[in-house]
């Protein structure tokens, strides 16, 4: 499994198509990290203020078309991450079917992210 990055809004604009951010298009791949830990360093490198509720999606690997590559971090190293680390890099859109799993991204009072859990979706506002 690995994982990715998204803003709530961004995970939920056109739900019926193939999830591909905008580093599709300037990068040529959809950015992803190898584990929790990694994912949390790279929260509090670049997303301490995205939009929130900031969401990890678990893909799994099987089910992507695209293919994945992992690849160093450029540039390197990320602060937080394990020395070494490679980062998963999915060469195409993310089939909405390969996440398996969305977890919500945890914050402490001083805005770093802390954990990850899963994401319990807002029921829609009632009516009056």
């Amino acid at each position: 499994m690995i994982y990715h990055v998204v803003p709530l809004t961004a995970w939920r604009e056109r739900p019926g198509s193939p999830y591909a951010p905008a580093s599709l298009e300037t990068d040529g791949y959809v950015h992803c990290s190898p584990d929790e830990a990694t994912t949390l360093a790279v929260v509090n490198a670049f997303y301490r203020s995205a939009p929130r509720p900031l969401l990890a999606l678990v893909l799994d690997e099987e089910r992507l078309s695209a293919g994945v590559r992992f690849e160093a971090a450029e540039p390197a190293p990320l602060p937080g991450a394990p020395e070494g680390v490679l980062f998963p890099h999915v060469h195409g859109p993310v089939e909405r079917e390969a996440v398996v799993r969305l977890l919500e991204v945890r914050w402490d009072d001083a805005g770093r992210a802390t954990g990850l859990a899963e994401f319990v979706p807002s029921p829609p506002p009632s009516a009056p």
